[in-house]
């Protein structure tokens, strides 16, 4: 019997929220795990993908789980595994990459913690692989990357952009790949 709760993406959620009681219960855990200059100045190598599971708040944790669980089940169920981990995990991790960038030249007091950048990657995925979604899922991350801004929240709207873009062209690539 097939237990259809027992997903990649339902195991990547557990691991999240077991990850932020950890940071929960480290001192500067938020700043161990998330992404900041000490990857540079304290080789904290390991940031680009703890910065996935580390988050702001338990509304920030819930909010992120809530999109990755429709997103990343829906990828995993019609286009695999492998499709959910390449999109979340390898796009995340280069999405953190490119954001480190953003961080790097042009604002080194961001620490960056939370796991929208990866899952905006699968949004992209998602929005290329189905135009019937692409407008719903642009709308939704400019909302999410502009209206916090607006009233005054820090959010990381470059990491959004960044992996919308990435999620779309590598789908754009695996999509050209396929014809």
């Amino acid at each position: 019997m097939r237990n259809s709760n027992l997903t990649l993406t339902n195991i990547v959620i557990a691991i999240t929220v077991l990850m932020y009681i950890i940071q929960l219960n480290i001192n500067y855990g938020g700043l161990v795990l998330g992404l900041n200059m000490y990857m540079l100045y304290e080789g904290f190598w390991w940031q680009p993908l703890s910065t996935m599971f580390a988050h702001g708040g338990i509304g920030h944790l819930g909010m992120n789980m809530f999109v990755l669980y429709q997103f990343g089940n829906a990828v995993e169920r019609f286009r695999g595994k492998t499709a959910f981990f390449i999109t979340y995990f390898v796009f995340g991790i280069l999405t953190s990459m490119l954001s480190f960038l953003y961080i790097l030249f042009l604002d080194n007091q961001v620490n960056l913690v939370g796991a929208s950048g990866a899952i905006c990657a699968l949004l992209g995925y998602v929005a290329l692989i189905d135009p019937f979604q692409r407008k719903g899922i642009v709308t939704w991350i400019l909302l999410i990357s502009v209206a916090p801004l607006l009233i005054g929240l820090p959010i990381a709207w470059y990491s959004h952009f960044i992996g919308l873009g990435i999620g779309f062209l590598f789908g754009g690539i695996r999509r050209l790949r396929k014809s």
